[in-house]
């Protein structure tokens, strides 16, 4: 195991020991506060283009089940620890991380102080960074850097979606039963079985769709049709779902300029909608909004995030740069739903005489909190309602 080297586009060079590939890549340096949930980190596609730094000192340590994957394979550019676990303890295990770097090419670095690099992040803001196994002197590193600064994660939506329409059926381990956290003032028990009980039809645009949305949904006795990013409005709506999900995903949502048009349509419908983190940012684009890039983003599973109605607080998973500006929120077309707590930005919209509403945290989990999975039960609600009307 031999050195690596985190060098940033502001000059600071970090240096550990090489794990997982060993080629060389610049990419965004992004950092995640997650304790657990690495492997869902890892396989989460709104990470395609990024260099993930996890704050959490010790990883690897329950090593990698493959039935925890949130998509089929790791999407990271590179992932960057302070003291990867050797040898994971876990009955479930079935490899080490180690492997599962190498299984998908992930450059890595194990051993250098995380902290400073999160407190760097945060102070100066989310840079480009590039990882190698050489070692280049001061002047070569100057020669590098205009091209370190130059990177752009680009049109990585592109990059994660599906490659044609499908239907999925994975409701993972947990036997369909209604939700028990955050739902008691909304729905009776009753009336959650009643609405599992009427296999509503979704269909979920793949943005970079993390599998515990779709089976979020398929818990709840719903019928889901996946559908490629680029799919036409006019395709979906020839389908006659009863609802429509836009899921999560990576890079700047104003990037995709050809979805944002097709979103649109589907706002127009009369079909119930649901959006989720890049789906919420998509929503807002097309019906006029505005979104903008954070200095460091949410990245984790500790973010508190302030029903504006109910004024109750959750504890959401979190992962994101980009966010809603809701000062460019038309407030005859969307009102603010949710706030968070630690900053104040926007966190949901609910949109006006719509079916519609959008939430920038991720209320599926996998890893983080699972306060806010009511707001599946809210959807099926909707498409209740819409289909009696």
């Amino acid at each position: 195991m031999g050195n690596a080297y985190l060098i940033l586009e502001d000059g600071t060079v970090f240096c550990g020991k090489s794990i997982g590939s060993q080629r060389e890549v610049i990419s965004e340096v992004v950092f995640n506060t997650s304790m657990t949930g690495y492997l869902e980190v890892l396989t989460d596609p709104s990470y395609a283009g990024q260099a993930l730094v996890m704050t959490y000192p010790l990883i690897g340590n329950y090593g990698i089940s493959i039935e925890d994957m949130e998509s089929s394979r790791a999407w990271p550019d590179a992932f960057i620890v302070r003291e990867l676990s050797r040898i994971p303890s876990n009955f479930r295990s079935e490899d080490t991380i180690q492997n599962f770097l190498q299984r998908y090419d992930i450059p890595g670095i194990s051993g250098i102080d995380t902290r400073a690099l999160t407190i760097l992040l945060r102070e100066k803001g989310t840079m480009n960074g590039l990882i190698t196994t050489n070692e280049y002197s001061k002047a070569q590193i100057e020669d590098l850097l205009p091209k370190i600064r130059a990177y752009t994660t680009g049109k990585v939506v592109e990059k994660v979606t599906c490659a044609k329409k499908y239907e999925f059926t994975d409701s993972g381990d947990t036997v369909p039963q209604p939700s028990t956290v955050g739902v008691r003032n909304e729905l009776s028990e009753v009336m959650q079985r009643e609405l599992y009980s009427r296999h509503f039809r979704v269909a979920l645009l793949d943005f970079g769709a993390k599998r515990n949305i779709a089976r979020s949904l398929v818990r709840r006795g719903c019928r889901v049709t996946v559908y490629p990013a680029h799919t036409s409005a006019e395709e979906i709506l020839n389908d006659r779902p009863d609802g429509i999900m836009l899921s999560n995903g990576p890079g700047d949502p104003k990037e995709c300029t050809q979805i944002i048009e097709e979103v649109r349509k589907l706002y127009d419908s009369d079909v119930p909608i649901f959006a989720i983190c890049l789906g919420h940012q998509l929503m807002a684009l097309a019906t006029g909004g505005d979104t903008y890039k954070m200095k460091y983003g949410h990245r984790g599973g500790n973010h508190p995030v302030k029903d504006l109605k109910t004024g109750r607080v959750y504890i959401s998973s979190q992962n994101h740069g980009y966010v809603v500006d809701v000062e460019h929120i038309d407030p005859n077309l969307a009102s603010p739903a949710f706030s968070n707590v630690n900053d104040g930005t926007n966190e949901g919209l609910v949109y006006l005489n719509k079916n519609i509403f959008t939430v920038q945290f991720h209320p599926e989990a996998c890893p983080g909190p699972q306060d806010s999975g009511y707001l599946f039960d809210r959807f099926l609600m909707m498409m209740n309602s819409q289909s009696a009307s």
